[in-house]
């Protein structure tokens, strides 16, 4: 296992058509968006921080109609919608620990010791931690209730509290 944390023979590759990172196995001939089986995710965190993690500029122009840009950071719990993710492939810790994590994480960002993309990089249980918990723009719609109000009464900049959905316990900042 090398500092990727990843299993023998597996890298971690670029996805030009997604701006994405994966997983590949050189010897199989196998990709996968999720990390296989055998992998450290310590170690793959820290090494995803390092060398993977994108720019959280936002350009100025161009945002589509009736859209806003967020970020955010996601704690899922064993009650989760789907309670597994890239870090984690059987998330079993209880709602209750979930809310002292993300309590901890909202703390470290306000007191500006590291910020919501920062943080999500290595923390964070969507694979949007890839891009900084960045989720694209989005309209009215498009996210769980739940997270597109808390979204949209935020202005850029702004970051909210802890919101529940079904996937989980987010924190998030919108960014334009």
């Amino acid at each position: 296992m090398d500092d990727s944390g990843l299993p023998p023979n597996w890298e971690v590759r670029h996805s030009n058509s997604k701006n994405l990172p994966y997983y590949f196995n050189a010897n199989e001939k196998v990709s996968r968006w999720e990390p296989p089986q055998g992998t450290d995710t310590e170690k793959l965190k820290q090494f995803m921080a390092t060398h993977h993690s994108t720019s959280a500029q936002v350009p100025a122009a161009n945002r589509p109609e009736g859209k806003i840009r967020a970020a955010h950071l996601l704690v899922k719990h064993r009650d989760s919608r789907r309670p597994a993710s890239w870090r984690e492939s059987e998330i079993t810790r209880t709602k209750e620990d979930a809310m002292t994590i993300i309590k901890a994480h909202e703390q470290k960002i306000k007191s500006g010791a590291v910020s919501l993309g920062e943080l999500a990089t290595s923390e964070s249980d969507c694979s949007s931690a890839r891009k900084r918990g960045d989720l694209g723009y989005f309209g009215k719609g498009d996210m769980q209730k739940e997270f597109e109000e808390a979204a949209f009464a935020l202005q850029p900049g702004q970051m909210s509290g802890v919101v529940e959905t079904a996937s989980g316990l987010h924190l998030i900042e919108r960014l334009v």
